[in-house]
């Protein structure tokens, strides 16, 4: 039996991307937005992914998120979503609220008209997770991309991640600015070293932990004729390394004296160059059993939709709820065969999954409660069955 769903029954967008003032309504489990390229597809799907913690999937900046006409852009955004779900009927907003001075505004979330403290507050009632074109390259592209989405998944799961990651991110910036001073109190760097080192092994913890669970829903799930192969997961840094076998604690106290041991070499190097922001996540072709790069293209994609559709099993299982899937022209590359075993998959795990595509006859296959809305410039409407 699937865990509880939560599906986005109103999506009201005000001022955001290509959206002077937009809404959607849907009961549906499955969302088709169909339109051609640069309509304002993706725009519909990254606004969605703004009610949970981060920058979206775009990962934009806030300025680059309010709607502009005739070269001038509007003061401020809003994105606000009813959700039905265990709670009922809940409304998360967030956005940036116009600024008379000109100043730069942080992101403001609410619950039901109430502010609450970030977004993180909204993995009570709903969790997403997407895939997009960008991700094609992952498996082949720099570790610092597979770092990323690997702080991704785990967000997904544990919502105070993100936090977490950019608290280290502080942390290391502090000590290579002090590292910069040769004259710099060794009783500072100490301190920042404290910190930085605490962080470090709580990231690479709740990551090793992400993978292991992860990893062993695949091993549960596996199967060698599915159109979508299991993947194989490790990850590939010291800290991870240690943490496999010593306390938690104890792998704190040995980077700290790594850190302090590393201060010349880092000051040279003008960066902290080992910790557990250079780890990368090593992913494998579990049916050919060789690394995820060496897959042709086509393997890639199909090992990359396994493996969200494998985080989706979990979250679903670790949360409680079936997350919101957010499918950015997935199925345009996909074969009919492997589009007919995605859409039995996606219908399986039961969540509700929003995708976009140019060709309505790609989604042909799709059951016939599916909703499927046209998208054109500034503009959203319900196609009639």
């Amino acid at each position: 039996m699937s865990p509880p769903a939560t599906r986005i029954t109103r999506l009201r967008l005000t001022q955001f991307r290509s959206y002077e003032a937009a809404e959607l309504r849907s009961e549906a489990d499955t969302v088709v937005l169909l339109g051609l390229n640069g309509a304002g597809k993706t725009n519909v799907l990254e606004a969605i992914s703004l009610l949970t913690p981060g920058r979206g999937l775009r990962r934009a900046a806030l300025d680059q998120l309010p709607y502009r006409h005739d070269g001038v852009k509007a003061d401020g955004w809003a994105v606000s979503a009813v959700l039905a779900g265990t709670y009922g009927d809940v409304t998360l907003g967030t956005g940036q609220e116009p600024d008379p001075t000109g100043e730069a505004r942080a992101r403001r979330c609410r619950i039901d008209g109430e502010p609450v403290g970030s977004a993180a507050a909204f993995a009570d009632f709903v969790r997403v997770i997407w895939l997009t074109p960008e991700m094609d390259g992952l498996f082949s592209g720099p570790p610092a991309e597979r770092r990323r989405f690997l702080d991704r998944l785990v967000l997904a799961v544990d919502a105070e991640h993100g936090a977490r990651v950019n608290a280290l991110e502080r942390a290391l910036r502090a000590r290579n600015r002090l590292l910069e001073d040769t004259r710099t109190d060794p009783r500072y760097l100490d301190a920042v070293e404290q910190e930085l080192a605490a962080l470090s092994v709580a990231v690479a913890a709740a990551r090793l932990e992400t993978v292991r669970r992860l990893a062993s829903g695949i091993t549960a799930g596996r199967d060698d004729g599915s159109a979508f192969p299991w993947a194989t997961l490790a990850l590939d840094g010291a800290i991870e390394r240690e943490l496999a076998y010593l306390p938690a604690t104890q792998v704190e106290d040995g980077y700290r004296a790594v850190l302090r041991e590393a201060r010349p070499r880092d000051r040279a190097a003008g960066r902290t160059l080992e910790g557990a922001h250079l780890s990368d996540l090593m992913v494998g072709h579990g049916p050919k059993a060789m690394p995820a790069a060496q897959g042709s293209t086509g393997e890639q994609k199909a090992l990359l939709i396994g493996l969200i559709l494998a985080h989706a099993r979990l979250v679903a299982e670790m949360a409680g709820m079936s997350p919101v899937m957010l499918l950015d022209d997935v199925v345009a590359y996909l074969d009919p065969s492997r589009r007919e075993a995605l859409f039995a998959t996606l219908h399986a795990l039961g969540g509700q999954v929003w995708m976009t595509g140019a060709d309505p006859a790609a989604f042909a296959a799709l059951p016939r409660d599916a909703e499927r809305f046209s998208v054109s410039p500034g503009r959203i409407a319900s196609i009639p069955d």
